[in-house]
Order: structure tokens, then C-alpha cells, then sequence
């Protein structure tokens, strides 16, 4: 296998953990199941980034869209989330990874803000990679929010509205603690963002696999990697000279 250089490994990785359910359905098995399997793709995925280099895993964990999945595969989301922070949490403080949540505080039950402020707690003061686990996140929420906190201030002439640019508003956004991710893997095949880190993915490389998310393991990520490094980003400017393209 060719090394890729460490300077070619994306500072920020993303990824739509996709396909879960399909991945059971085909093995006649419950769609928890899938679940669960997808679990423990996801500890493979974080071990395999720290290794790699990548500073700032972001993972799709539970969409403001899946509440109106059926009420059981909602309920046993949330007693897999319970269950593996009780289980990971000593191993992700052990490895130096920082535990942070991206999305809607607000709504989630008072229990459900305990269990991530404790995971957050317990694992501020890591810094071999930064694991943003968006969870109750939906995107066009979060750039709402983040309008509503900058007109706020702006009427209680706090904030001069000509002082709003692209990156102020990025600060009041749930990622506000770590850079735009240059990559974001999605899993399953599917052909969107599903309301995924829309406003922070504006020049972000772009890689899908058909590989189911339960079945994603270290060699393709190591390929997505690889699609990353040959890929020339160019932020909206035209071509170097000499380059392709």
C-alpha cells in the first residue's frame, strides 16, 4: 500500500455514517441491529483517524429528521448512545480523544444533556483528535440559530449589522471550535448532503461509496483518503499554471 504524505491527510474529516439499516435488512436481521454493527464501525473510524493524523473527526449520529423514525428504533438510539458512552468513555479519555456535541442542545431531555456534558467534561482536555459527534443536528437549524443570535444583538446594539461577515457567522455556528472539514465521506451511495454541515461544506471534498456504513472499515478510509490527496482544491480560483484542469 503507497503511504499518502502527512501533509496530504485532510486536517478535518466528515462523515454521513449511511446505511445501516439497509446492511440489516439484507441479513434478514432488525434494523437495531445495524445499529449496533454501525457502532462499532464508528470506534474503528476514530481509531483509524488518531492514527492517520486526522485532527477533527465530525459524524452524523442522529438527524433532527430521524425523531420521526418509528418510536422504538428512536428508543433504542437512545439506550445505544447511553450504553456506549458508559463503555468508550474511559477508552476515548485514555486515547486523547475530545468528545464534543454539534447540534440542538435545547431539545434534548434533561438526562440526554447530562450524559453529553459529562462526555464532554471528562475529555476537555484531550487534544490527539477532536471527535464532533452531531447529534439532534440538522443544519438549516443551526444557520437559524445562528441568524437569530447575530439579529439579536444587532437589535440590542450590541453588533453593527455591516460587522456580520462570513466568519463571525461562522463563530455563533455549532462547529464554531474547529475548522471546515476539507473531506466528507458518505456511506450507502446516496447523492446529498441530507442536511449535513451545509454552510461549513461550501468548498469541501466530496467522496461516496456504496460501501454500507456498518461495513466501513480501515481500507476505505484509506481510499477516501487516497481520492482526497489526488484531488487538486482550488476554492473557487482558476488553476495554477502548469496544473490541469
Amino acid at each position: 500500500m503507497v503511504e499518502i504524505e502527512q501533509a496530504a491527510i485532510p486536517a478535518h474529516v466528515a462523515i454521513i455514517m449511511d446505511g445501516n439499516g439497509r446492511w440489516a435488512q439484507r441479513r434478514s436481521l432488525p434494523r437495531v441491529m445495524g445499529h449496533r454493527k454501525g457502532v462499532a464501525a464508528l470506534k474503528t473510524a476514530v481509531r483509524f483517524a488518531k492514527r492517520r493524523g486526522i485532527k477533527t473527526l465530525t459524524v452524523y449520529a442522529f438527524s433532527t429528521e430521524n425523531w420521526a423514525r418509528p418510536a422504538e428504533e428512536v428508543q433504542f438510539l437512545m439506550n445505544l448512545m447511553h450504553e456506549t458512552f458508559f463503555k468508550e468513555i474511559d477508552e476515548l479519555e485514555k486515547e486523547g480523544v475530545k468528545v464534543v456535541l454539534v447540534g440542538d442542545r435545547g431539545s434534548l431531555s434533561a438526562g440526554v444533556q447530562q450524559l453529553w456534558e459529562r462526555a464532554e467534561a471528562r475529555t476537555a482536555g484531550n487534544s490527539a483528535l477532536t471527535l464532533n459527534v452531531a447529534f439532534n443536528y440538522g443544519s438549516r437549524t443551526e444557520i437559524v440559530t445562528a441568524a437569530r443570535r447575530l439579529a439579536a444583538k444587532a437589535a440590542a446594539g450590541e453588533l453593527d449589522p455591516e460587522a456580520i461577515d462570513d466568519a463571525l457567522f461562522a463563530q455563533h455556528l455549532y462547529t464554531s471550535h474547529c475548522p471546515d472539514p476539507d473531506l466528507l465521506i458518505r456511506t450507502g451511495g446516496e447523492l446529498r448532503l441530507s442536511n449535513f454541515l451545509l454552510w461549513q461544506s461550501a468548498y469541501t471534498e466530496i467522496y461516496v461509496t456504496e460501501t454500507l456504513w456498518p461495513d466501513f472499515g480501515e481500507e476505505e478510509f484509506e481510499a477516501a483518503l487516497k481520492a482526497y490527496a489526488g484531488r487538486e482544491r482550488r476554492f473557487g480560483r482558476v488553476p495554477q499554471k502548469g496544473s490541469e484542469g
